[in-house]
């Protein structure tokens, strides 16, 4: 199979129809074998419904429908699971990417021999103050900190290599740094392709303000990860030795001071100097203590389920 096209989507109903239909064209058009991968996640309209009459009329599209909402990481990580083409492309339910980017997608794949490729929406057309400013913060950021040179980390469309997506464990709400997960997993011929980005047909955007902060926080996580994530004692353990080594200094000086310098000078206990020592000390043994933690729990650590899927569509067994 040529392309798996994999879809996540939450109360999507209106564009679902024309979303296929013109992915269908695009496929056909160009003769490539392909399956339409739908993960509802928890949509609370008829969205389902939908995926149930077009996989009805189209054996080439499968669906996945959670139970709830568990949001886009999983659904990506859900999709991904179940997708066999040689390529896969990632692209949103609301006809905002446009699916006659895919053939030159999977050419860059196929014949240039990228493991990854990302869109870039080089010209958006939502809200400037609302998306396209803090978009263009939050894209500097994600460069500067893991050192993958994307212009736009959080466009949907994106095109993988098979061994890519099979090779990247996509949790939380790190779909917006699948390439850097796919960097840190040595997938490094990574590249980036100015696509269109068109208006919202129907409905109106899942996301608000709130996204952009908590993918500044998920940022210091992947940069964490991708730093100490196999050897959390190396951070944790090296912080723990220095304020430990801090707090024994000023212990040793107040020690000094009190028995040969000032004996006669205040108690010990009087000085701020004490609390300075005592407190440091303490923060240098916690700090050992949970890269020690750390270590065992990365030893320890079992795969765990992250989403209920409700059912599922001409599923590959």
């Amino acid at each position: 199979m040529s392309i798996s096209v994999v879809i996540p989507l939450l109360n999507e109903e209106d564009s679902l129809k024309e979303l296929h239909d013109w992915i269908v064209s695009v496929m056909q058009s160009n003769s490539f074998s392909y399956e339409i991968l739908f993960i509802d996640d928890g949509s609370t309209d008829k969205s389902w419904d939908v995926i149930q009459q077009l996989s009805n009329s189209n054996k080439s599209v499968k669906g996945i429908k959670f139970l709830r909402n568990f949001g886009k990481s999983q659904a990506l990580h859900a999709g991904f699971a179940k997708a066999e083409g040689d390529v896969i492309i990632t692209m949103d339910a609301d006809l905002q990417d446009n699916p006659e980017e895919i053939p030159e997608l999977y050419n860059l794949i196929i014949n240039d021999g990228y493991d990854l490729v990302s869109g870039w929406k080089k010209k958006r057309y939502d809200s400037v103050i609302a998306k396209n400013i803090p978009s263009k913060l939050f894209n500097w950021a994600a460069r500067k900190t893991s050192g993958v040179k994307l212009n736009d980390f959080n466009c949907g469309l994106k095109a993988y290599k098979k061994t890519v997506v099979k090779n990247i464990d996509v949790y939380g709400e790190m779909h917006r740094y699948i390439p850097v997960l796919a960097k840190n997993a040595g997938f490094t011929k990574i590249g980036e392709k100015v696509v269109q980005h068109q208006a919202r047909k129907y409905g109106h955007t899942k996301f608000g303000m709130n996204r952009f902060i908590n993918g500044f926080l998920d940022l210091v996580t992947v940069w964490f990860i991708s730093k100490f994530g196999r050897r959390p004692m190396h951070l944790f353990g090296a912080l723990g030795v220095i304020m430990f080594i801090i707090g024994s200094g000023f212990a040793f000086y107040l020690g000094i001071d009190k028995l040969f310098l000032n004996p006669t000078g205040r108690l010990i206990t009087d000085r701020p100097q004490f609390f300075i020592a005592l407190a440091t000390m303490i923060i240098g043994v916690q700090f050992f203590i949970a890269g020690f933690l750390g270590e065992l729990i990365l030893r320890t650590k079992r795969q765990q389920q992250r989403y209920n899927i409700d059912e599922e569509l001409n599923s590959p067994k």
